[in-house]
């Protein structure tokens, strides 16, 4: 099965630059309320993930922090304490289905290392308790920007 069935487009998802500073990254971050997000370079280049914890722990770090000082600050200053690990576009479910055991997207780069989406968790659920516990393994129609995954019945 091809894991681009499962895809969420970059166009579609929240991400920061890793050039951007504190105040930007949290700015931008306040609207959306996810708990990690992708960080990538200004090429696209998919850098790591960035946590709540991350910025957290790199605030509670710098004991006289204010917002001023936050404008001047890049994000790459703070420590991940994980990356998700991204897979490439040709990558196979069983490797798809391993990494996202333990994370809860998946990053998606080309060949080039270029961010092109994620691989949520709970869409790789989803088609498993629909399809697979019903016995039915045709995969989702490919989705159209903005919607999920339609099954073809």
């Amino acid at each position: 099965m091809n894991i681009l069935f499962f895809l969420s487009p970059k166009q579609d998802l929240m991400y920061v630059y890793d050039d951007f500073t504190l105040r930007q990254t949290l700015e931008k971050w306040e609207k959306n309320r996810y708990a990690s997000i992708p960080v990538l370079s200004r090429t696209g280049e998919y850098k790591g993930t960035l946590t709540e914890g991350d910025i957290l722990w790199g605030i509670k770090n710098m004991h006289d922090l204010d917002m001023e000082q936050a404008e001047n600050m890049p994000i790459s200053m703070f420590p991940h304490k994980r990356d998700y690990n991204a897979v490439r576009v040709t990558t196979t479910m069983e490797q798809l289905l391993e990494a996202a055991s333990s994370q809860n997207f998946v990053p998606v780069v080309d060949d080039r290392n270029i961010f092109i989406g994620i691989v949520r968790r709970q869409a790789i659920i989803r088609y498993l308790t629909k399809h697979v516990c019903t016995g039915d393994t045709k995969p989702p129609v490919p989705k159209k920007k903005g919607e999920q995954p339609v099954d073809e019945a």
